[in-house]
């Protein structure tokens, strides 16, 4: 029986392999697993050291494009050699070195701070200045601006002078021994008397009011198509007429035109909110018989409310 156990013990020691029990077996796997381990910490050195020669080219690069763009080759102080000892250089773009002229778009071929040749002048194109008009040809001329605080008719209207509005819508004063040269055509729509212009017109050669200062009346007319019709007669001269107008919440159009014919003037004169004034003033030169025609009138309203076109005074030297 004891032979019998020890040889069934010897058989079982038998069994066992040579190198150990066999929970010790797995030894190849975790070999297999450090080399796998090894491979990826070589990896990783591998892409650390490709980073670095790219970071390192790319540092490299930029130094060289800024030295490129910095200043001229020259001193230890980057000045070259074309710059006298102790001047600055100018810095930021052309012309903030007190240069003001554009230098244009860049043109091929040319280095940094270099200009093109200037072009040959070429010849104007502006036609040539009309010449001056002859004597008796018909000339006329329309210009705007504003109206002096207070007008002295008697002083502008050294030939003849015309006010309306004095004592009401029909009222109107002349000039005593006047050219008459100045004639009231009437026009559409009724005129309305008016003592609140912004400006005033004094006179001392007047009739039927020999005198008046600081008066502030007038007329006006309202709705569109209606106005002023006047004309002045010509005398072969160069004359000049003042016309002192106004809107209130309306556009004003003052046309002149020849009663001969020829050039014909339009200005317009507009407050959508308010009253306006103005000093219109027309030269022109007319044989004797002919006639300047003004026409000042509603051209639009901003108002249901009586949006008109006013007149105070006309005056001709």
């Amino acid at each position: 029986m004891a032979d019998e156990d020890r040889t069934r013990a010897g058989s079982r020691a038998g069994d066992e392999p040579p190198d150990g029990p066999a929970t010790h077996r797995p030894r190849a796997a975790t070999t297999g697993g450090g080399l796998r381990r090894l491979v990826r910490a070589r990896r990783r050195r591998r892409w650390a050291v490709e980073g670095v020669a790219v970071l390192t080219c790319l540092v490299a690069l930029v130094t060289y494009l800024v030295t490129r763009s910095g200043p001229d080759a020259g001193d230890a102080t980057g000045r070259g050699d074309n710059v006298p000892a102790g001047a600055a250089r100018p810095t930021g773009f052309p012309g903030a070195g007190g240069r003001t002229d554009d230098a244009g778009p860049a043109t091929p071929g040319l280095r940094p701070r270099q200009r093109p040749p200037s072009p040959e002048p070429t010849p104007s194109t502006s036609p040539p200045a009309r010449p001056p008009a002859s004597p008796g040809e018909p000339v006329l001329s329309v210009s705007r601006a504003e109206v002096p605080a207070e007008v002295d008719l008697t002083a502008v209207g050294t030939r003849d002078w015309m006010h309306w509005g004095l004592n009401g819508g029909t009222s109107t004063v002349r000039k005593r021994s006047g050219s008459g040269e100045i004639v009231d055509g009437g026009g559409a729509g009724r005129r309305v008397g008016w003592d609140g212009n912004q400006e005033v017109v004094s006179w001392r050669d007047g009739t039927s009011q020999r005198s008046a200062s600081g008066s502030p009346n007038g007329v006006y007319t309202c709705g569109a198509g209606n106005g002023f019709h006047l004309a002045v007669a010509g005398s072969g001269e160069l004359r000049t007429v003042q016309i002192y107008a106004g809107t209130w919440m309306a556009r004003g159009r003052l046309d002149a035109r020849l009663s001969t014919g020829g050039p014909a003037r339009t200005v317009r004169l507009e407050d959508p909110y308010t009253s306006q004034s103005a000093q219109f003033t027309v030269r022109f030169r007319l044989p004797k018989g002919a006639r300047l025609v003004l026409t000042w009138t509603v051209e639009k309203v901003f108002t249901e409310h009586c949006g008109n076109v006013g007149l105070q005074a006309v005056a001709l030297r």
